[in-house]
């Protein structure tokens, strides 16, 4: 469905894809550079997030988000840099210990737009873009973002969230191995 400058290409595998792709494109053309910035005037703001496998494939890296305290993969703001992917890979790093993440594919895996209630700031949407990566060496540490990190095995995932994104980027992780 089209490469976006920072962002990457994504394949629309039904219309919820399709509605959310067209949305984030609309969003970037709009908005050009500052899509990628956390100015709270533009209603939103493009965010980069990393569901990891660990090195066998056979469980998902899960954060207990502190600010949103529920279990979700992650990820994170891109703060000025115009390239998704790459924060993807660098929250990973910073969210998880991690001494070494590698990208199983550099394609988009999963795009899902969902608003973030006021706090510091106001009411606004995270564009978020998503990709897959296997951890490679390392052990887990919970940063400063965290409750906790957990390495929870796949068929176990619903036991810690029924977030359908999650769930749904699990789904699309399994037609991709």
């Amino acid at each position: 469905m089209g490469d976006i400058a920072g962002i990457g290409a994504f394949q629309a595998q039904d219309a919820r894809d399709a509605e959310c792709w067209a949305r984030i494109r609309a969003f970037v053309r709009a908005q050009g550079a500052a899509a990628f910035s956390r100015d709270p005037l533009i209603g939103g703001h493009i965010t980069g997030s990393a569901l990891v496998l660990s090195p066998d494939g056979d469980a998902v890296l899960l954060t207990h988000h502190r600010k949103l305290d529920m279990w979700l993969q992650l990820g994170g703001h891109c703060d000025g840099i115009a390239d998704a992917r790459f924060v993807a890979l660098k929250e990973a790093y910073e969210e998880s210990g991690l001494a070494r993440i590698a990208l199983v594919s550099d394609q988009v895996l999963d795009v899902d737009i969902h608003e973030i209630p006021a706090g510091k700031e106001p009411a606004h949407l995270h564009y978020d873009i998503r990709f897959l990566m296997r951890a490679e060496v390392g052990e887990i540490a919970v940063s400063e973002e965290s409750h906790d990190l957990a390495w929870v095995p796949i068929d176990r995932v619903e036991a810690y969230t029924r977030e359908p994104s999650v769930l749904r980027m699990l789904r699309r992780a399994r037609q991709v191995l």
